[in-house]
C-alpha cells in the first residue's frame, strides 16, 4: 500500500513540475532547440509550452496539436482560434497518413452574389468586416476530428486554455500594438463589449483575461462539440448573427461537419511528400512547383541566384494561373487534379520557360486540359515517432474583427476567400472564378500547405506557415532551402523569401534581399516589389534521432522540445 501510495506521490510530482513551466505572466520566445524526444513550434511560447507540457506527459504529437490549439485560441486572438478552421496533416508511427479539413462553410442563407451591388460591382469591405463576412466555423469540429488518434481526454488537453483565459496572461509588445490598431475596428464592428477593448491603450506586461471565452472552452470540456455547435454557445453564436445581419443558423452549426480526406502523397527525388488536398490549394501548388523545377537541377544555379529566382517565379507564375482558373470545392465542382500534377502536363507548362528572360502574366495563362496574411501554424513530433503539421486561420488579423457577444471569441472573415466576382482580387489579391463561387454550405478555397516530408518512411521535415496565397511559396522555399541548397534549418526558415502569384505580375522580396540581385531580375525584365515579412515558418527537421526546431524570427514565434 505504501509503494502504491509513494509511486502516485511521485507521478503527481512529476505532473506538477511539467505544469510549473508555464508561467503566464514571465515568459519569452525562444528561435531554436534541438532535442530527443518531442518538439512544438507555433506562433506563441505559452501556447508551445503547453504542448511540450502535454508530451512530457505521455500524450502523443495529435494530442499536443489539439492543446496547442486551444492555447493559441486564448493567447494568440489575432489569428489562433475557435471561430475560424483550418487543416491538419499528420504521420502516425503506424504508417497511416491523415488529412483532416476542417474549414470553414458559407452558411446556408450564402448566395453567389451577396457581396455585389444593384450594378454588380463588389461592396467594398463587406465581406472582409463584420458579421456578413464570417463563414460557419470549423476549428472546434476539426479538433475532436483529431482526438480519436490521441491518447488523453481531451478535458485534459482543454484546461490549460481554459486556465489561461480565466486567470489571464500578460501580453508582448506586438500584441499590444494588434491590439490598439485594432480598437477602432472592435468598436464599430461589435454589438456588445469584448476583453480586447479597455479605455487606455494596451502596453506591453498587461494581462489579458478573457472570462467569456473560458466560459465557452468549458463548455466544450463538458459537453463536447455539442458544447460548441449546439446549446448555449450556438445560441450565442446565432444572436450575434441576428444583432449583425450576418446569416449563421442554428442548423449551419449544428449541420457542421469536418471531414476526412486523401492525403496528397508524391514523390520528389526519393523523398516522400505529405501534405493538404482540395479545398486548399496548397497542397496542388506545392506538388505542381516541386514537379516543374525537379529536372532542372536547381541546387547549381545556387541559392537566391537570380537565375534560381528566375525559375521558381516563372513556375510559381503557372501554379497560381491554375490556381485562379480550375481549383475549388472537390464536394461542388470538379477539378482535375491528376492531371494538374501530372509530369507530362507540368513539362508542357514549363515548355516556353527561357532561363534569363522574363515571362509575363498576359501570355502565360492557365494550361490547357483536356480533362488570408493573419493565419498560424503549429508543427509537433513526438517520441513515439508521430508528426502532425496543422494550419488554422481566422483569414485576416482577427478576423473579422466580430466577437461572439458573451462567447468571447473572434470570428472569421472567410467569406472574403471566396470568389467574390469572376475576375476580381481577394483580400490577397488572389483571383478566382465560377469554380470558387459562393454556394450555400461550401467550402471556399484555401492556400494553407500543412506539409510533412519523409524520409525512408519516417518523418523527417514538419513545415507549414500563415501568409494567405504566401504560403504555398514559403513552404515551397523553405523545402528547397533545405533539400537542394543545403541550408541550415535556421537559415531555411529565415533566408528573405520571394513570391510570384501570376496576378498582380510582380516578384514580391522581403526584407534584407540582395539588392544586386533585384537589379539582375529587373535587368530581366521583372517587376520587383519590396514587400514587408509575409510568413511565420514553423519547422521540425529530424536527423539523425536529434530534433531540430526552428521559430521564424517574425514575431513571438516559439521553438520548445525535451
Amino acid at each position: 500500500m505504501t509503494s502504491k501510495f509513494t509511486i502516485l506521490l511521485i507521478i503527481l510530482f512529476c505532473c506538477i513540475a511539467c505544469q510549473a513551466q508555464l508561467n503566464p505572466y514571465s515568459y519569452s520566445s525562444q528561435k531554436s532547440i534541438h532535442s530527443k524526444n518531442g518538439s512544438v513550434v507555433c506562433a506563441h511560447p505559452l501556447a508551445s509550452k503547453v504542448g511540450i507540457n502535454i508530451l512530457k506527459q505521455g500524450g502523443n504529437a495529435i494530442d499536443a496539436s489539439i492543446a496547442v490549439q486551444l492555447a493559441l485560441a486564448v493567447v494568440y486572438p489575432g489569428a489562433g482560434n475557435i471561430g475560424g478552421g483550418g487543416f491538419m496533416v499528420a504521420h502516425l508511427n503506424n504508417g497511416k497518413n491523415i488529412a483532416l479539413d476542417f474549414r470553414e462553410k458559407a452558411p446556408s442563407k450564402a448566395y453567389r452574389d451577396m457581396y455585389l451591388d444593384s450594378a454588380g460591382n463588389p461592396v467594398q469591405n463587406l465581406s472582409l468586416d463584420g458579421h456578413l463576412a464570417v463563414g460557419v466555423p470549423g476549428t472546434v469540429a476539426g479538433l475532436f476530428k483529431a482526438a480519436k488518434y490521441g491518447k488523453l481526454s481531451f478535458k485534459k488537453l482543454i484546461q490549460p486554455a481554459i486556465d489561461l483565459a480565466e486567470k489571464g496572461f500578460v501580453i508582448t509588445q506586438s500584441e499590444a500594438d494588434n491590439l490598439n490598431s485594432a480598437k477602432e475596428n472592435f468598436i464599430r464592428l461589435n454589438t456588445k463589449p469584448s476583453a480586447f477593448v479597455k479605455s487606455t491603450a494596451w502596453k506591453k506586461g498587461d494581462t489579458l483575461v478573457q472570462k467569456d471565452l473560458a466560459n465557452t472552452l468549458k463548455r466544450i470540456r463538458d459537453y463536447g462539440q455539442k458544447g460548441f455547435y449546439e446549446g448555449e454557445t450556438a445560441k450565442l453564436i446565432v444572436e450575434e448573427m441576428q444583432r449583425g445581419k450576418g446569416l449563421i443558423s442554428y442548423d449551419d452549426l449544428k449541420n457542421y461537419s469536418a471531414a476526412e480526406r486523401k492525403v496528397m502523397d508524391f514523390n520528389y527525388k526519393g523523398y516522400r511528400i505529405l501534405t493538404m488536398p482540395l479545398p486548399s490549394s496548397g497542397g496542388i501548388i506545392l506538388q505542381q512547383l516541386l514537379k516543374m523545377i525537379e529536372h532542372r537541377n536547381i541546387a547549381a544555379l545556387k541559392f537566391n541566384s537570380p537565375l534560381s529566382i528566375q525559375l521558381i517565379t516563372e513556375a510559381e507564375r503557372r501554379a497560381y494561373a491554375d490556381r485562379a482558373k480550375f481549383l475549388g470545392d472537390p464536394d461542388f465542382v470538379q477539378v482535375p487534379v491528376d492531371t494538374l500534377t501530372s509530369d507530362f502536363y507540368l513539362s508542357q507548362r514549363m515548355k516556353d520557360f527561357v532561363s534569363g528572360k522574363a515571362g509575363n502574366s498576359k501570355d502565360v495563362q492557365a494550361g490547357n486540359l483536356k480533362e488570408s496574411f493573419q493565419t498560424t501554424h503549429l508543427s509537433v513530433v513526438d517520441k513515439y515517432g508521430n508528426a502532425v503539421s496543422v494550419t488554422t486561420t481566422l483569414n485576416a488579423h482577427y478576423g473579422s474583427k466580430t466577437v461572439v457577444g458573451g462567447a468571447g471569441f473572434l470570428l472569421n472573415n472567410e467569406m472574403d476567400d471566396f470568389s467574390v466576382k469572376p475576375g476580381v482580387p481577394n483580400l490577397y489579391g488572389a483571383v478566382g472564378n465560377e469554380q470558387n463561387s459562393i454556394a450555400p454550405n461550401k467550402r471556399m478555397l484555401s492556400s494553407m500547405a500543412p506539409t510533412i516530408i519523409l524520409k525512408n518512411g519516417q518523418p523527417y521535415i514538419v513545415v507549414g506557415t500563415p501568409g494567405g496565397t504566401t504560403i504555398p511559396t514559403s513552404v515551397f522555399q523553405t523545402t528547397i532551402n533545405l533539400l537542394e541548397f543545403n541550408l541550415s534549418a535556421e537559415n531555411a526558415v529565415n533566408k528573405p523569401k520571394f513570391h510570384h502569384q501570376w496576378l498582380p505580375d510582380e516578384i514580391w522580396t522581403e526584407p534584407g534581399f540582395d539588392t544586386s540581385v533585384i537589379s539582375s531580375l529587373q535587368q530581366m525584365g521583372y517587376k520587383v516589389k519590396p514587400v514587408k515579412s509575409y510568413r511565420r515558418i514553423e519547422l521540425i527537421t529530424i536527423k539523425n534521432k536529434q530534433i531540430i526546431s526552428v521559430a521564424d524570427k517574425n514575431g513571438d514565434d516559439d521553438a520548445e522540445g525535451y
